[in-house]
């Protein structure tokens, strides 16, 4: 086999069921590492599975709603239904929580995530190749649907903490996008060009080399513990460059608690003013 060829046979790589199963080992995972899940597993057993249900297949409910489709045509997949509802099961019930310290060791939990990436490109080319069968070079629904299917999960969160009795709005994603989401819109992007062949590259390199990116800078942000986007730079340009310099939260805090030590030393100061007139006035009623 030479070199050349690896993107190719790559691009063809069948998903099911080991990176399916990656996918859903990850997704139920980051459920019960979730404030509440676990009571919720306890309490409700059904709006637990739903919640595993919309971590694990997110993406197609949000962009089927979005093309007008059913949105519980997921459910019709039923060997996929089985084994994330297995996967549940096991990472919830399992006697011990021996399943869920299994994938929680470190080598096995990188091994578990970079799979789930490599199944991120596989949903964001279905969701763009699926967006143009119903609106012909429609560059923004291809985009946006590729967008969906890809980081479904993260983008419908507040209804997916709605079902376990939990209501975060400003955890929602559009207001402060994680890492994950951001990637995967960037990913729909390019796709979405070179699938209108406006980017001079091959399908299946584009799917190595973006696929190679994602798992990389997946297994790097959970080696080294870090929550900061890689785009952190680039995106504090562009919004230097294109919106303008904007207080952070945390300066305008920071004036607000200054304005109020402010407010306080006037009122401090000006009643002490009023008990030195008061003591004034009394000395003179004495003399």
């Amino acid at each position: 086999m030479e070199l050349w060829q690896v993107p190719l046979l790559f691009s063809r790589l069948p998903m099911f069921p080991f990176f399916d199963l990656a996918h859903y080992v990850a997704s139920v995972m980051a459920l019960k590492e979730q404030r509440g899940a676990v009571e919720v597993s306890v309490r409700s057993p059904v709006a637990c599975w739903f919640s595993a249900m919309l971590y694990c297949f997110g993406g197609s409910v949000l962009s089927s709603l979005m093309l007008a489709e059913p949105p519980v045509a997921f459910l019709a997949k039923g060997t996929n239904i089985l084994l994330a509802s297995s996967v549940w099961y096991l990472v919830f019930y399992c006697p011990q929580d021996i399943f869920y310290r299994c994938f929680a060791f470190l080598p096995l939990r990188l091994l578990v995530a970079g799979m789930k990436e490599v199944t991120r490109t596989w949903k964001i080319t279905a969701g763009i190749a699926h967006a143009d069968s119903h609106f012909k070079d429609a560059w923004l629904v291809m985009v946006a649907v590729g967008w969906a299917r890809g980081a479904g999960g993260g983008l419908i969160s507040n209804f997916e903490q709605l079902v376990r009795g939990v209501w975060r709005p400003e955890t929602n994603e559009l207001l402060k996008m994680s890492y994950p989401v951001k990637v995967t819109l960037i990913g729909a992007v390019l796709f979405t060009l070179q699938h209108s062949q406006y980017l001079p590259i091959a399908r299946h390199n584009l799917v190595f080399l973006y696929t190679i990116f994602l798992v990389v800078s997946k297994v790097a942000m959970m080696l080294t513990r870090s929550a900061t986007s890689p785009f952190a730079p680039f995106e504090a340009a562009l919004g230097h460059m294109f919106f303008g310099l904007q207080k952070t939260p945390s300066k305008v805090r920071g004036e607000g608690a200054a304005s109020s030590n402010g407010s306080s030393v006037c009122d401090q100061s000006s009643s002490e003013q009023h008990r030195d007139g008061v003591k004034k006035r009394q000395a003179k009623k004495t003399e």
